[in-house]
């Protein structure tokens, strides 16, 4: 029987078993995330708010469609400018996102406004002013 021969080289195998390309390959090809969206009801209009937190107002688009939809997207480029690293796993980020909600007649559309805050984007939905019209009233002439 020969005696085990120990490899001085283990500890180094064994975070090269570990951490090689094939372990933990998890690269996918676009990720798809869903933030958090709150609809709030206001007296005089509607709000929705987007948390987004990372994201800026660039990477945003809001748009109304000629069938009153309102569709918010979000496309996040995960790029690096200053240094590049090898991630072994990354996983939070957004890469796209996009909602869409159909806007209640009784919204002003061209009153629509948008602002990034803290994190959130918040999209503002002024409701239409109601005039309460009175029945004019008139005689009407027996024929």
């Amino acid at each position: 029987m020969l005696p085990a021969r120990r490899n001085q080289y283990w500890l180094p195998s064994i975070f090269n078993d570990i951490f090689d390309d094939d372990f933990m390959n998890y690269t996918p090809a676009k990720q798809f995330a869903s933030p958090a969206v709150n609809i709030i009801e206001n007296e005089k209009d509607y709000e929705i708010e987007v948390a987004a937190p990372g994201m800026s107002k660039e990477d945003f688009k809001v748009r109304l469609e000629n069938d009153n939809e309102l569709v918010i997207s979000l496309e996040k480029k995960n790029e690096d400018k200053h240094e590049k690293k090898n991630y072994l796993r990354r996983e939070f980020s957004y890469a796209s996102f996009k909602q869409a909600f159909i806007i209640p007649d009784e919204v002003e559309a061209e009153g629509i406004g948008a602002a990034m805050v803290d994190g959130v984007l918040r999209i503002t939905l002024p409701k239409k002013e109601v005039t309460v019209k009175t029945p004019a009233s008139r005689q009407i002439e027996i024929g």
